[in-house]
């Protein structure tokens, strides 16, 4: 990068982290980006469950919500203790539990989420995949807020460059580098959300299961793209053939999807 490319780079807004607090209790946008996405999420599958097709009732949506809130903050941060900081917690247990910190695994929320949702229906005798492919819809709503989260907070920004748009990050160095939380908030996000949601009104889309591994495809090819751009967990850095550890989670989900995929067009 050059010493034109520095002076013209993007300089990162001041927004701070906390939107208010009220002496100990702070009201975070990160928390916000959460509930954003669980409660918008939440009132799309119940207009889901109201359609005259549906075995799910908007009843059993509204319970359901708790069973999802759960397994996004359970799964989510056992995602990251195990997948990125083992050594680290073990070393500090009771870390694990400050979640306001920071610290959470896409890959180990959406393993919460799924280990809810087979519960969930289990429980309530309701089809797993018709649940399963309502919550790979929304499922890109709570991924869009997550990422502005990210971007507000300053976190987990992409690698160096010299593109027009580059910008240089409170705790990034004096380098301007890729927004690359915007680029995750647009891919893995709203053009996702399009997509599902273009789907679910075609024929091939109502199929149980079709919409959970287009989902599940669509978010792995999306961050694995991103993963370019983005800067490696310091601790972490390449991993196996100079992949990262986002890039080797989602290729178990590629697979799933496929197979999902596969055997939806087989069952005609």
């Amino acid at each position: 990068m050059n010493l034109l490319t520095y002076f013209s780079a993007l300089s990162f807004p001041e927004i701070d982290p906390i939107l208010f607090s009220i002496g100990p209790f702070a009201i975070r946008w990160y928390a916000l980006a959460y509930i954003a996405g669980l409660v918008i999420g939440w009132r799309l599958m119940v207009r889901f469950a109201r359609s005259k097709e549906s075995a799910i009732q908007p009843e059993q949506v509204d319970d359901f919500l708790v069973w999802a809130t759960l397994g996004v903050i359970f799964g989510g941060r056992l995602g990251y203790v195990l997948f990125y900081k083992p050594e680290f917690y073990l070393e500090n247990p009771a870390q694990i539990l400050m979640v306001w910190q920071g610290g959470m695994s896409f890959h180990g929320g959406f393993i919460g989420v799924v280990a809810a949702a087979l519960l969930f229906a289990r429980k309530h005798k309701l089809p797993t995949f018709e649940l399963a492919d309502m919550l790979a819809t929304v499922a890109p709503i709570g991924l869009f807020f997550g990422r502005i989260a990210n971007f507000i907070n300053a976190e987990l920004f992409g690698r160096p460059t010299d593109v027009p748009w580059a910008m240089v990050f409170p705790n990034g160095g004096p380098m301007a580098r890729h927004p690359s939380q915007i680029y995750e908030a647009l891919l893995e996000g709203l053009v996702l959300f399009i997509v599902m949601m273009f789907l679910r009104n075609t024929q091939i889309g109502q199929k149980p299961g079709f919409l959970t591994g287009v989902f599940l495809i669509g978010y792995a090819l999306a961050r694995g793209f991103v993963e370019f751009f983005r800067e490696p967990d310091a601790h972490l850095g390449f991993l196996f053939a100079g992949a990262t550890m986002g890039q080797l989670l989602s290729l178990p989900m590629i697979v799933i999807g496929a197979w999902l995929i596969s055997r939806t067009m087989a069952n005609k």
